[in-house]
């Protein structure tokens, strides 16, 4: 037996730390959809730590309904969150997104239609719309105060993206995990950072 443990125990108990972290503490996930291009694309696998606190920006994995989603916090409980052509308003200040840039200069160039040349549905909705980030009903001046003990998530593809404009807000325990690392592909590998 002591043989055993000294040739073993060191794997056993790194096996039986991984399995408790992984039960308690993270979890991997993978991106479904386009709503977050171009910070994290369709089939990227994530890490996803359950134990850190929820700041704005952060990129959270949240439970709507039966299916986990993957979206950006932009409103804390209490906030009023305003956008005016495409500009950010935090309880009356302007906020930069700058994780938006890449995007919103597409959008500004030839309405995001190069971009979108994979998807005619995600290129219709671009040519419709107003701004890069709308409301529900199209516009692109728009307010929403978020609720004590809830939080608006956005994705960062705002043209494409189902979200807290349509579904409503998320109450902290709906939200499972921030996301921390990308580990695929493996050309990608990298921290996930909030901005």
């Amino acid at each position: 037996m002591k043989r055993f443990i000294k040739e073993w125990g060191l794997f056993i108990l790194f096996i039986a730390l991984f399995g408790l972290s992984r039960l308690f503490v993270w979890f991997p996930v993978q991106v479904e959809g386009h709503s977050m291009d171009p910070t994290l694309a369709n089939g990227e696998r994530l890490i996803v730590l359950k134990t850190t606190s929820i700041e704005r920006f952060d990129i959270v994995v949240a439970k709507e309904g039966e299916k986990n989603i993957v979206k950006r916090i932009i409103g804390m409980p209490g906030d009023t969150i305003s956008y005016d052509n495409d500009t950010l308003k935090v309880n009356g200040k302007k906020v930069d997104e700058s994780y938006l840039a890449e995007y919103q200069k597409a959008y500004a160039k030839d309405k995001l239609q190069s971009v979108y040349s994979y998807n005619q549905y995600f290129q219709e909705l671009a040519a419709q719309s107003k701004a890069f980030t709308t409301d529900s009903q199209g516009q692109e001046t728009f307010s929403i105060t978020v609720p004590k003990g809830q939080y608006l998530l956005l994705g960062d593809d705002r043209i494409v993206s189902k979200d807290s404009r349509q579904v409503g807000t998320f109450a902290k325990d709906q939200i499972i995990g921030e996301v921390k690392a990308r580990i695929w592909p493996l050309s990608k590998i990298s921290l996930i950072s909030n901005q």
